[in-house]
């Protein structure tokens, strides 16, 4: 069985790493290379850093951010926000970035999913999709989950499969930030109706949520934000309880 990984992620803002509920109220975790360092050194099997600050300069500050990582991380990482062209992941690639997160600009341009997986190959390629439940039905949300759509989220992962995605990155905004688990049936759909691997984001409290969402959620890895950031779980000690429940992890 492949081993399940532990992911951290940073959400930037004006360089600073941040953290909210339900994607608002958001506050500082600080420094993004510092944090992306520690996790690195304790046991993170990847980062993921997006950038959600809505400035004209974000594409300047994301490269200088993925320098900066490059230069003093060892683990791969992946690099969202803003990123709407091969140009723009074509820059972020040569500054070191090992892959990219496209979310509304997926759902825009479904074909730059198409011309992303050609040019760089589907292991670079992760869509990220922000949903969440609307009378009973997952509805895909863009920009940072304000802009609710029509699209059925799981109706949207078949087609992002399709397209040439290696991977999807699921947050349940409904979950998010509320400490109180993952979207489990729902990354449990996706997981059986997809043959690309399923990461899991949005509801981390306890190390017991990880267990299940890796067991009741069939999810390939786990994304978390603020329990890291403010250590509330350390991820050795996470990783061993994992292991100690029978599920594979790397050291």
């Amino acid at each position: 069985m492949l081993t399940k990984r532990i992911i951290p992620c940073l959400d930037i803002k004006n360089g600073r790493t941040v953290k909210g509920v339900n994607f608002v109220d958001l506050r500082d975790a600080g420094d993004p290379v510092e944090l992306a360092k520690l996790y690195a050194e304790n046991g993170a099997d990847e980062l993921v850093f997006l950038d959600i600050s809505a400035t004209e300069e974000r594409r300047k500050t994301l490269i200088d951010l993925v320098l900066r990582v490059a230069e003093n991380v060892n683990i791969p990482f992946t690099v969202g926000g803003g990123i709407s062209s091969v140009e723009d992941v074509d820059v972020l690639l040569k500054s070191g970035a090992d892959k990219v997160s496209i979310n509304s600009s997926a759902v825009k341009n479904p074909q730059l999913i198409n011309e992303l997986s050609a040019k760089f190959g589907s292991q670079c390629v992760v869509v990220a999709i922000d949903a969440k439940q609307i009378n009973g039905q997952w509805k895909v949300h863009l920009v940072g989950g304000k802009v609710p759509m029509e699209l059925d989220l799981f109706e949207w992962a078949e087609e992002v499969e399709k397209r040439g995605a290696g991977e999807i990155l699921f947050t349940s905004m409904d979950n998010d930030g509320t400490k109180d688990g993952f979207a489990n049936k729902a990354l449990a759909k996706l997981s059986t109706d997809l043959n690309i691997p399923i990461i899991a984001s949005g509801g981390a409290g306890k190390i017991e949520h990880f267990t299940d969402t890796f067991v009741e959620g069939k999810a390939d890895a786990a994304l978390a934000a603020s329990v890291f950031h403010f250590k509330e779980i350390e991820i050795n000690d996470l990783k061993d309880v994992l292991r100690e429940n029978g599920i594979p992890v790397r050291l």
